[in-house]
């Protein structure tokens, strides 16, 4: 049975993500689709051409990830696509929010898509595609988003080094780094309306970006940067001090 699983499937990129593979991958048998929102995964379901399989849980979960890991055994499944969408952000400095939130978005941004990719590789063979989503947030240090942005800088790192492991496999890691992106995140990580202009001068449409990481992982590439505006950032980032990017983010 070929499938792809992803995380995140019940809003944002993580749905959109699920549509064009729906539309794109037409000799999947399974969508594996995993979010906590189980209504709004079923109402996706009649949204896509390929049937999908419903596996509403929460991922920085043990017994969840137990459950997720004994259908994989009991399936044994050829996993042809692994995405990794599921995670938040939350804008404010770092002093102003409890150590909860802190932890939930390292246990969801880092550690639920490290034990995803942990257990999922198992099932994949030659050709097969892991998607993990980072952001352009990890390619400098970012006052006012300072876990959110040294969490995907991690999931940057991984991503790269991974893809160099598994190469002998032939099998691609990619990293997606987008800019600000026109979904439901900034309701969630900026429910005060504090997002600087600068990010939503340069907010993309979500199927652009999925369209663009499904064919940049096609075609072998270890990152896929959305836009001309997010590409000039990386060429920044690299040239310039890091120092003169985090006093502008801060004022």
């Amino acid at each position: 049975m070929n499938i792809a699983i992803v995380t995140g499937a019940s809003s944002g990129m993580g749905r959109e993500f699920v549509k064009q593979i729906s539309e794109k991958y037409h000799k999947l048998d399974e969508i594996w689709v995993i979010a906590r929102r189980k209504d709004k995964l079923q109402k996706l379901a009649l949204e896509c051409f390929v049937t999908l399989r419903i596996l509403d849980m929460d991922l920085c979960k043990e017994e969840d990830l137990k459950r997720l890991k004994e259908t994989l055994c009991r399936a044994k499944p050829n996993v042809r696509i692994l995405v990794n969408s599921a995670g938040f952000g939350w804008l404010s400095d770092f002093t102003d929010a409890d150590s909860e939130k802190w932890n939930s978005m390292i246990d969801l941004n880092c550690k639920a898509l490290t034990n995803m990719t942990h257990l999922v590789l198992p099932y994949m063979k030659k050709g097969a595609r892991i998607l993990n989503m980072a952001s352009s947030a990890a390619f400098v240090p970012q006052p006012g988003f300072a876990v959110y942005a040294a969490g995907k800088s991690y999931v940057l790192s991984f991503s790269r080094a991974l893809n160099a492991e598994l190469r002998m496999r032939n099998i691609t890691v990619t990293a997606i780094c987008p800019g600000p992106v026109k979904t439901e995140f900034f309701a969630v990580a900026d429910p005060f309306c504090h997002t600087p202009f600068y990010k939503k001068l340069v907010m993309a449409d979500a199927d652009r970006v999925v369209k663009k990481a499904l064919c940049d992982a096609g075609k072998g590439r270890e990152m896929s940067v959305y836009g001309i505006g997010m590409k000039g950032f990386h060429l920044l980032a690299k040239m310039i001090p890091h120092e003169v990017f985090i006093r502008f983010m801060r004022f």
